[in-house]
């Protein structure tokens, strides 16, 4: 008799940081649970984490390392040995012909702490090149050259508690309903408690967390800095600052004032595209607020002037006193869940251990005396964007790429996939086979991942959790730690670096802590009181943690000084450009990208869970109603999005929550479902000068139809659960290989334990044949086996694969009207004999007796949009809802979309 197992972990998505139970069974993960102990959530998880046990089958994952010798040939599989020798021998040869800053390391907010640090060990210490980044100069770079130049050093000085001791939230950029759904159920919970709390929202989009706010602020997007600058103006003049908070702990306001003297709101509003009178309001509501706290995200960060976005919110609580206690203070939200983890280890182009600064000869030599080298170079090391630009120029030619995927998620990709198709050598460390950048690997290194792996990572409320193994990695997947050692000891004796072995001696990832731990020491930081007995004893911790505390420190700054050289924060000059690129008469339209509720990043784990494709069922370019009448375009209709970089083809959706001119498009979606290139295609690879980080939140497009008559629509599942969630996976990552050159491609997953595979394609003509029967092949649609239709004078041809009584395959080409209604139907296994007759009719309407329940609002519970609606028809409100369907009930992340229904149907009645 099978018995199961707990793991106590934490969860690898957003940066929340929430507890998880691990539940296992025979060596593997079965199913997993909110750790209730764990103070980031309280048990709570999301879809995403709710759902990370469906993410662990090994279809697709990284199992053996692969290499190749040739860069046209393709990777075979080798032993560890074997390949590490071979990675070792071409760094060798590359850092003798080229240097050190020859050699580059493109890292992860997804590894751990302890990964981190051996990564920046190796590059900085042992090779001697600077040039290290992590995806989180994508991500948080911003916030924290924000804190850095304000208040003096990289820390967020609040906590989760304080949303139950704030009477006044600003959220500014950020929309945590989606990309943070344990956190705003906090947040939705404090305002139900508490109504005179006051939420104030600044997007440019109507989400669901402004939908929950007092006041929303819908700004044209790229001009955050002008209206903080705006508020903090209104409250200078009204008298209304805390002259005395400002005069004992502060520097630079006078200065800071002079500049504001002419940003009015009334100035203001012309340029933000609100009314003046919102401005004013905003600004009292903070200035009159017993605690002020704000909360911020891509919306600040990703942009050419990201760290002055930072500080001019940040100057609204220096100004007014509002940090340093309990409900008040700027809370930068992460968006990965170790990117705090990187930021601590100096795992950045610019930074070092301990929150040091590589720009410091002082902050350089305590780091070479503790690792036992002579110096840590001071060439600055190139960040992220830089980085694949001299990829691109062959200034870099050995690139080493961990845990991340920068052919889905940098901008301007087509340069980015062409940097790496020229690049003389690629290693490519990760635990899934299938991402984008996978494919330009000479090396493959499998690793561990979630569930698998030992450490810890730190969140956004500098809380230090632990990641724990639940089981083994499957095959001869090694952690990340261990890799990055073993290659260090081989690169050492082929270098004749005898101290290498010295300076990577870690046999367990406890001693890569205890030794980072120890780096903190002293540091505005300082946790060298922390360990993992301590962090196994009495749970996960907050920084600052020194040695003999006994436990962490909720806030900073509580006596409002500050680390820096006069311990007072600084007011900083603000730069107040707007976009790097604004609209104009050829590009009209700005694009914003945005993240979807039930989706993560490139999608290489999130993407592996059919459930999980139910909320937002493929990509589609959302627009306002009357951009879209303007253009004379259809909801659901294929249109052309461009942007100066490129152009892809996509279903266009009107949404009257968007500004007008504004479009969005989610930032999940790469060439692995899109057929070649991403959405970054269309981004810009500006960035902001002190930060680096590029701004992915806005470009100029301009819209127009596809005027694209072949269409294709494929629909694939199995009989038996295993094999369906087994055939998905690898049926997807064939098809994702099959498909470039095709005008739109949209290659997504449906259904829920029985997963469908669906590809839906239109092109200017028919494509040949033999490409279509390629695709047949990929999705076991044989000739001779099943159902087929032709129609060569209207080239359509249709197929369709009964077994077991069941659909369990369909091909249309040529004509796909009957595609919605048979997705439908093989997603809620309708047996095939109620179907046969209408399987080839070219319908759009479905058969009487077909179900069509829509668009899936709760994950947890399969309960459709139709469902709901019909209950709240018959006159049912939410709690009555809630009770006949279960929604809402379980992880909660519904909840804000059930309500816009309730208030919808309360309002219809």
């Amino acid at each position: 008799m099978n018995t199961s197992n707990e793991t106590t972990s934490t969860c690898c998505y957003c940066g929340t940081g929430c507890g998880v139970r691990i539940v296992h069974s025979d060596a593997r993960v079965v199913d997993v649970k909110g750790d209730t102990r764990h103070p980031a959530n309280f048990g709570r998880l999301c879809t995403k984490g709710s759902t990370l046990h469906l993410s662990t089958r090994i279809e697709g994952r990284a199992l053996y390392p692969e290499l190749r010798t040739d860069r046209h040939a393709t990777r075979m599989r080798t032993d560890w040995e074997s390949a590490l020798e071979h990675c070792a021998e071409r760094m060798r040869d590359i850092l003798r012909r080229h240097g050190p800053n020859s050699v580059a390391f493109y890292v992860s907010g997804q590894l751990l702490t302890e990964d981190y640090y051996v990564f920046n060990k190796l590059a900085k210490g042992l090779i001697g090149t600077n040039n290290i980044d992590s995806n989180s100069r994508l991500c948080m770079s911003s916030a924290v050259a924000g804190y850095k130049a304000t208040l003096g050093a990289d820390a967020p000085p609040c906590a989760y508690e304080d949303i139950d001791h704030t009477d006044l939230l600003l959220i500014a950029g950020a929309n945590p309903a989606y990309a943070h759904p344990v956190l705003f159920r906090r947040i939705e919970e404090a305002k139900a408690a508490r109504p005179d709390l006051r939420l104030i929202v600044v997007d440019p989009r109507r989400t669901y967390t402004a939908q929950l706010a007092d006041l929303h602020l819908a700004i044209a997007p790229g001009t955050d800095i002008v209206l903080y600058g705006a508020m903090l103006n209104r409250l200078i003049w009204e008298g209304r600052v805390d002259r005395a908070y400002i005069d004992r702990h502060t520097e630079g306001f006078d200065a800071l004032r002079e500049q504001l003297r002419e940003l009015t709101p009334g100035a203001a509003a012309r340029i933000c595209g609100v009314d003046e009178a919102q401005i004013v309001q905003a600004a009292h509501w903070f200035g009159d607020a017993r605690a002020a706290l704000s909360m911020w995200c891509q919306g600040l960060n990703q942009s050419a002037h990201g760290t002055h976005n930072n500080a001019a919110l940040i100057h609204l609580h220096l100004a007014t006193g509002q940090i340093g206690r309990p409900g008040a203070g700027p809370f930068s939200l992460t968006g990965q869940p170790n990117a705090m983890g990187g930021r601590e280890t100096g795992a950045m182009a610019n930074l070092l251990p301990g929150h040091r600064d590589l720009a410091k000869a002082s902050d350089r030599a305590e780091v070479a005396r503790a690792w036992g080298v002579p110096a840590i170079p001071d060439t600055p090391g190139l960040s992220a964007v830089e980085l694949f630009d001299a990829v691109g120029a062959g200034r870099i030619k050995a690139l080493w790429i961990a845990c991340t995927n920068p052919a889905q998620s940098l901008p301007d990709e087509a340069r980015v996939r062409a940097a790496l198709a020229n690049c003389e050598f690629v290693i490519v460390q990760d635990a899934f086979a299938t991402t984008e950048t996978a494919a330009y690997a000479d090396v493959l290194l499998p690793a561990a991942t979630w569930g698998e792996k030992e450490g810890t990572v730190t969140n956004s409320e500098r809380r230090i959790s632990r990641v724990r193994a639940a089981i083994a990695p499957p095959g001869e997947a090694r952690a990340d730690w261990d890799i990055v050692c073993a290659f260090a000891h081989r690169l050492g004796a082929t270098m004749g670096w005898e101290h290498a072995i010295r300076m990577f001696p870690y046999t367990r990832p406890e001693q890569i802590f205890a030794e980072h731990a120890e780096l903190t020491h002293g540091r505005d930081l300082d946790f060298s009181g922390l360990s993992y007995a301590v962090l196994d004893r009495d749970g996960a911790q907050q920084w600052p943690y020194p040695a003999g505390a006994t436990h962490g420190s909720t806030r900073l700054y509580t006596d409002g000084r500050y680390p820096t050289d006069s311990g007072r924060a600084r007011f900083i000059e603000l730069d107040m450009r707007l976009a790097a690129e604004p609209i104009d008469a050829r590009y009209p339209l700005a694009l914003t990208t945005v993240r979807l509720r039930d989706q993560w990043h490139g999608m290489s784990r999130t993407g592996r869970i059919a459930r999980l494709w139910n909320h937002a069922e493929a990509p589609c370019l959302d627009m306002h109603p009357a951009d879209l009448a303007r253009r004379g375009l259809a909801e659901n209709e294929l249109i052309r999005v461009e942007s100066r970089r490129g152009a892809m083809v996509l279903p266009v959706r009107a949404n009257a929550d968007l500004r007008a001119g504004l479009c969005c498009l989610p930032m999940h979606w790469g060439g692995n479902h899109l057929g070649g290139l991403g959405i970054n295609r269309l981004t810009l690879p500006a960035t902001d000068p002190y930060s680096f980080q590029p701004e992915l939140k806005h470009c100029a497009v301009r819209v127009e139809r596809a005027k694209l008559p072949w269409r294709y629509l494929a629909l694939r599942t199995e009989v038996e659960v295993d094999t369906a969630q087994a055939q998905a996976l690898l049926r997807m990552a064939a098809l994702a290989r099959g498909l470039s050159g095709i005008d739109h491609v949209s290659l997504t997953l449906a259904g829920r334990d029985h997963p469908v595979v669906v590809l839906a394609l239109a092109h200017r003509f028919e494509p040949p044949s033999e490409h279509i029967d390629r695709w047949d092949r990929m999705l076991g649609l044989l000739p001779g086996h099943g159902l087929y239709f032709e129609d060569p004078r209207r080239h359509i041809a249709k197929r369709a694969l009964i077994e077991s009584g069941l659909l369990v395959g369909v091909r249309l080409a040529g004509e796909t009207a009957a595609g919605s209604w048979l997705r439908a139907a093989m997603i809620e296994r309708v047996p095939a004999e109620r179907l046969r007759r209408w399987l080839f009719a070219p319908v759009a309407s479905a058969p009487t007796d077909a179900p069509t329940r829509g668009r899936i609002i709760c994950n947890c519970h399969d309960v459709s949009e139709r469902d709901i609606t019909s209950i709240l028809a018959s006159g049912a409100n939410l709690a009555q809802l809630q009770a006949e369907l279960r929604c809402g009930t379980a992880c909660g992340s519904c909840l804000p979309e059930l309500r816009r229904f309730a208030s919808t149907a309360s309002l219809a009645a």
